[in-house]
């Protein structure tokens, strides 16, 4: 299926592996979206600093809403449920916010991918080697390695090989090799389903239904109840 991938966000001036992300990505883009074969196929956007008012306009325009964080990391927050309430449906691992959302939207309507936090931390602990996944999986070879050479920085080769290294030889902390083969195949069941509108339709409407749950109302009851124990005082 065609796509447009949008990214957005902001990173600090100290943080320099966000900023090469992010300079990466417009890179990307700038091949992608100037190759003739990929026209009408696939474009990459970047929007630079990501803020709400951005996020009303992406937010009700996107089908698809990635929450990918590793699993235990508790990087998913509540963008995943805005997505939600506004018809995307959620690609993601098991992690953060994910996890009560697939609860509550149920696991026929919600894609989910990857390693469990607790088979991240056996993987961890008993030896996690992501050069073996890198020299076995050709297609993941191929695109980390035009990382790495430069097939997207052609005026500086190496610009971004510390990325490759990060993920090759610097142990890939957050086990992003890991999971990348789960991930390519579940975009493949994203794709077969988009083909079907009647059948997506059905599951954004279950997401939208059902993201009631996380309104701001019932949190702030619950903390009131649970933490402050305090009641409400009717004037």
């Amino acid at each position: 299926m065609p796509r447009v991938n949008i990214f957005a966000g902001k990173a600090a001036s100290s943080y320099h592996m966000a900023k090469q992300i992010i300079r990466l990505i417009n890179d990307v883009a700038q091949r992608v979206n100037n190759d003739p074969q990929i026209g009408g196929k696939l474009k990459v956007v970047f929007i630079p600093d990501y803020n709400v008012s951005l996020a009303q306009l992406i937010i009700p325009a996107a089908d698809l809403s990635e929450q990918i964080s590793l699993a235990g990391t508790e990087a998913s927050g509540t963008s995943n449920m805005k997505f939600g309430l506004n018809g995307a449906l959620t690609i993601g691992t098991l992690d953060g916010a994910n996890i009560e959302m697939q609860e509550y939207v149920g696991k026929d309507n919600i894609f989910i991918f990857g390693n469990t936090a607790q088979e991240v931390d056996v993987l961890r602990r008993d030896g996690y080697n992501p050069r073996t996944i890198f020299e076995n999986d050709a297609e993941l070879h191929q695109a980390l390695t035009q990382i790495g050479t430069g097939l997207f920085s052609p005026q500086e080769p190496g610009r971004y090989r510390n990325i490759l290294d990060s993920l090759i030889n610097f142990g890939d902390h957050y086990q992003v090799l890991a999971d990348y083969r789960r991930y390519v195949d579940c975009q493949d069941s994203v794709d077969e389903l988009y083909r079907n509108p009647r059948e997506w339709t059905t599951k954004t409407l279950h997401n939208i239904a059902n993201m009631g749950y996380f309104s701001s109302d019932r949190t702030v009851q619950e903390y009131a109840d649970n933490i402050w124990r305090i009641t409400r005082n009717h004037v």
